[in-house]
């Protein structure tokens, strides 16, 4: 309904809109260049930022990107696991069988690692997203897992993403060890105003709109309701196309905008 009555190709504000058009917000680039030293220089790197501000998507864009056969990529998605449970996944990630014994897994994927990098210079990057899920024991396992040659080397990349509270936890006295091997500390702030109005202006765009969609004034009744978070605003603004169809608005004005964000509003 919303694509066919707004003229539109597709809704380019749903999960699955096709095409591969995304856009390069101030965070964005400043995260993918981090990302990229990170993996140069090897090591831990720390990303966090409120929800929906786009770390899980700029993370998935910049390791799509890495060559595969030079950099081995774990993803660990589930965070709220066991010391054990943690080092079983990366060990499977590794193409390993899971010993039993905590030791014996610890020691098989530190070999892992050693074979990778010294031997076939592949640098495995393991990313940890919701980290503020982690537990406190495998945050103190992971300094350890990285202690290569008396911690003079650094062969592999460990990425922690997650809310601002995982940076809290890691400036804990109980954390210090780790927090001082973390050699990239980037936080997401979001898109800004302008940016946000560049952000809906090129996803219209992208699905073959040319006309104004949204009014001027609408635009700043969509930042008072989104704080700068892409997830808020594409489905306020999808929310808006909706409620616009219905009403046969030729626009979206600030009204549409508020009536949408009160629909979407869980208090």
């Amino acid at each position: 309904m919303i694509a066919a009555y707004w003229e539109m190709q597709f809704n380019p504000f749903s999960k699955s809109a096709p095409g591969n058009h995304y856009f390069e917000s101030g965070d964005y680039k400043q995260a993918t260049a981090r990302l990229k030293h990170l993996c140069e220089t090897k090591g831990i790197g720390l990303f966090t930022g409120n929800p929906g501000t786009g770390k899980t998507f700029t993370l998935k864009k910049y390791v799509d990107s890495l060559n595969p056969g030079l950099y081995k990529l774990l993803y660990a998605p589930l965070s709220s696991i066991t010391v054990v449970e943690f080092y079983r996944s990366l060990a499977l990630g590794f193409g390993l069988l899971p010993p039993f014994k905590k030791i014996d897994l610890f020691n098989s994927i530190q070999d892992r690692i050693k074979v990778l990098a010294r031997d076939k210079h592949i640098t495995p990057v393991i990313i940890c997203d919701e980290g503020q899920y982690l537990s406190a024991k495998i945050l103190s396992d992971l300094k350890i897992l990285l202690n290569f040659e008396m911690d003079s080397d650094n062969p592999a990349v460990i990425v922690l993403a997650g809310t601002p509270t995982l940076a809290t936890t890691l400036s804990m006295g109980v954390h210090e060890a780790l927090a001082q091997r973390i050699l990239i500390n980037y936080a997401f702030t979001g898109l800004s105003k302008s940016e946000m109005t560049e952000y809906i202006i090129s996803k219209l765009k992208s699905c073959g709109v040319t006309l104004p969609v949204f009014q001027e004034n609408a635009f700043e009744a969509l930042w008072a309701c989104c704080s700068g978070s892409p997830r808020v605003i594409n489905s306020l603004a999808e929310n808006c196309l909706r409620i616009g169809a219905l009403k046969g608005a030729k626009s979206i004005d600030p009204e549409i905008v508020m009536v949408a964000n009160n629909e979407l509003s869980l208090v």
